[in-house]
């Protein structure tokens, strides 16, 4: 049940933001295995005015366009195989399915554990068996 932020400049229309969230979704429950339920979904989008965002190359020699995005996913802890598996996954499908290019595409992810989640009203839900 990871939640998935996407940082990305304002212009995309609302089919092309859903294309996105569902592909990432997709790939979310083929590579980070259990537990990961279907229908557990949490996504956000921030749009950002071209001042407000800047992703450079990190000294990599990546030209990024103005159709960069930024995968934020926060999650309980995930192998290496399955974070590379992710981001390799990710990328490929938003290319051959949106046409998006490889060099616009960053992925980051951050793990917590379950005392770090409260689904609503102010419990602890995997702490408390709920989940």
């Amino acid at each position: 049940m990871p939640l998935m932020k996407f940082d990305m400049l304002k212009g995309r229309t609302p089919e092309q933001i859903g294309a996105l969230l569902d592909i990432v979704y997709e790939v979310q429950l083929e590579t980070l295995g259990t537990p990961v339920p279907v229908g557990d979904r949490y996504q956000v989008v921030n749009q950002h005015e071209p001042y407000e965002i800047h992703i450079l190359d990190t000294g990599l020699g990546v030209e990024r366009s103005d159709q960069v995005v930024v995968i934020t996913v926060i999650t309980r802890p995930r192998t290496t195989a399955q974070k590379e598996a992710f981001y390799r996954r990710v990328v490929d499908c938003l290319h051959d399915e949106l046409g998006m290019r490889k060099e616009d595409v960053m992925v980051s992810m951050v793990q917590n554990t379950d005392e770090d989640w409260s689904f609503f009203g102010g419990d602890a839900q995997f702490l408390t068996g709920a989940l």
